[in-house]
């Protein structure tokens, strides 16, 4: 099992490593350190999310999202609002520049895999679609660990 895991990982790494410079490369704007990009992920799914529950999904420390919150406010991708039900909780939402960094962003990075995907044989694409339920499942398995 570790030698699957060592390959699977760096099959994984490999692929995120490429798309992330390649789109870097693509996407106009100043890139974003890969913290700043989960964040507003995380907001982008979740609207309304609190600064402590983006740190649980994100298994980071509050602090640490805070700081990444406070540099994406500052750059004007995130908007933080006080909760009206607890004034003191902040809730975030993604900013229209935000949003249209990220449809860009998953738009290059949609097409470049589909470019390659046209570049294997049926079987190799059959394969990857065939281990899609099964790489899904880990995904989960390896959220839910604490």
């Amino acid at each position: 099992m570790t030698e699957l895991a060592e390959r699977l990982l760096g099959a994984v790494h490999g692929v995120r490593r490429v798309l992330r410079r390649r789109v870097r490369a693509d996407v106009p704007g100043f890139p974003l350190p890969g913290a700043q990009v989960e964040v507003l992920r995380v907001v982008a799914d979740q609207p309304g999310i609190g600064v402590a529950a983006a740190a649980r999904e994100l298994h980071l420390a509050n602090n640490s999202v805070s700081t990444l919150v406070n540099q994406l406010v500052d750059a004007g991708l995130l908007r933080r609002e006080a909760d009206p039900a607890d004034r003191r909780a902040a809730r975030l939402e993604i900013t229209g520049a935000a949003a249209d960094r990220m449809a860009a962003w998953r738009r290059a990075r949609t097409g470049l895999v589909a470019d390659a995907l046209a570049g294997l044989s049926e079987e190799d694409i059959a394969a990857i679609e065939e281990a899609l339920p099964a790489l899904e499942k880990l995904m989960g398995i390896l959220k839910e660990q604490p």
